[in-house]
């Protein structure tokens, strides 16, 4: 059994990513003009960054099951440089991540609960399964050491 954890990142990220557009989820108008978080200077520069940061999250909820809004934005944040003073670690978008989170429930992949956070409903869990295998299968047709994960 192939497990996400096993695979590595951004080949799945590509892979889910790739659904994601398949199953044309609908993207907000402002992912053209926001950026990422205070560290940021500058807004997104690929066209499909949102597809990308929705794979991200659904991975990350799948490895820290139970994890919320602020956690998140911990994860995806970054530096802020201040001019002459030493960089500050500063925290991502949690409007980027509420809006990813709520398209993500609204998809029926993630589910929300007050007390622990959000996790992934059996059908989020199929998905990023059937991801990872496929994935697998192709890193095993190409390098036959990968065989053994099958």
């Amino acid at each position: 059994m192939v497990d996400v954890k096993e695979v590595p990142a951004d080949l799945l990220l590509n892979k889910l990513a790739s659904e994601f557009k398949e199953k044309n989820v609908e993207i907000p108008d402002w992912v053209n003009y926001l950026k990422d978080g205070i560290g940021k200077e500058r807004a997104w520069v690929q066209d499909d960054w949102y597809y990308t940061r929705l794979a991200s999250i659904m991975r990350k909820v799948y490895l820290n099951t139970n994890i919320g809004i602020s956690r998140l934005s911990q994860e995806y944040g970054s530096r802020q440089d201040r001019g002459t003073k030493r960089y500050h670690p500063v925290q991502g978008s949690r409007f980027i991540i509420r809006n990813i989170l709520q398209s993500l429930e609204a998809l029926g992949y993630l589910k929300k609960d007050t007390k622990t956070g959000r996790s992934l409903t059996p059908a989020g869990q199929s998905m990023l399964d059937k991801a990872a295998k496929e994935v697998m299968k192709s890193l095993a047709e190409k390098d036959k050491v990968f065989e053994k994960y099958l």
